[in-house]
């Protein structure tokens, strides 16, 4: 049987690790090892863990790297098999990690596997950030099944059989530490938000699968690191979308990005009205600094593979405006 890390990246989350971490040392077999990388916490958490937790391992930095770049140096020497990367905001359930090790164990060309995410606060429904596995349209913008745009289904057993997926979600994302170090890891360029659709995306265009599967379930709090209210979350997510269709989509680049940028364009008139001028501003931001690493995006997508169609849904925007019930 391989050899699982379950992994925590923490960040001044002592809140978050008081009322979480019990669950991932009660349900997490004791044969696997659990670790916390701290990104320079200044609240006590390492210390509150220590005291609290001998089962944990701990990696400490001297910083903040953001979420990249602190799992890039955190799992350096951690040498299991397989790595959960968990948020430090997750409930855990009895026997979370088995069918999932089980699951690689079989498939030797699934890469990453996500367990079915359900939403903390109200439990019967998905979570939005992960939900039942991620899928991309033809602009990068991300949505799951049993959840597009901000519409979250209620769990019905609908999306119970184990399916190849487009990406998945960072919050408890399963994968090979292999194939992790293979490829480099986390674009650190990221620093928060898409580092997980961009490694998932460079995985299948090496031939890797990524996977959801149903037998495993969680429960997220949604946005408990960053607001989605945060312009710097808007920032963050737009800038990376960006970054993320720039160097791995195989369309043609100038069509896709003029596109994109009449869509982004109305979105953040959208939000002028309806978030203020913080967001509007913060999209702006996100346009200026992708243009300010333009060429470096365009020296990875010239030197690296990109061999497949990355949608099935053209625009699912105006699918969620058109369709919805």
């Amino acid at each position: 049987m391989k050899s699982l890390a379950v992994v925590i990246l923490n960040y001044n989350g002592i809140k978050l690790i008081k009322k979480f971490l019990p669950s991932v040392i009660k349900f997490t077999p004791i044969r696997y090892n659990i670790y916390i990388i701290d990104n320079g916490s200044s609240d006590g958490s390492v210390k509150f863990i220590r005291s609290n937790f001998k089962r944990i391992k701990i990696v400490q930095l001297n910083k903040n790297y953001g979420y990249a770049k602190g799992y890039n140096i955190g799992l350096r020497n951690i040498n299991d098999d397989i790595l959960c990367l968990l948020n430090n905001d997750v409930e855990v359930t009895n026997k979370w990690t088995e069918k999932i090790m089980t699951q690689f164990e079989n498939e030797k060309e699934t890469a990453v596997i996500q367990p079915k995410m359900k939403n903390f606060n109200n439990k019967d429904y998905f979570d939005y950030a992960g939900a039942s596995g991620g899928f991309l349209d033809r602009y990068g913008y991300p949505y799951c099944n049993g959840r597009i745009y901000n519409k979250i289904e209620k769990d019905n057993n609908q999306y119970n059989e184990i399916i190849k997926i487009f990406w998945a979600c960072g919050a408890c994302f399963f994968i090979r530490n292999n194939t992790f170090k293979k490829f480099g890891g986390f674009d650190e360029i990221f620093w928060a938000h898409f580092e997980e659709i961009d490694l998932c995306w460079r995985l299948q265009n090496n031939g890797y699968n990524i996977s959801f599967n149903p037998n495993s379930t969680i429960y997220h709090v949604n946005a408990a690191s960053l607001n989605s209210y945060d312009p710097k979350k808007t920032y963050f997510n737009y800038r990376n979308m960006l970054f993320t269709i720039t160097k791995n989509s195989k369309q043609n680049l100038f069509l896709l990005l003029l596109e994109k940028h009449f869509i982004d364009a109305i979105i953040a008139i959208f939000l002028l009205f309806t978030r203020g001028l913080n967001h509007f501003t913060a999209i702006i931001k996100a346009y200026l600094s992708f243009y300010k690493h333009i060429n470096l995006l365009i020296q990875y997508r010239r030197n690296n593979k990109r061999k497949i169609i990355h949608y099935k849904t053209r625009s699912i925007i105006c699918e969620y405006l058109f369709h919805k019930s």
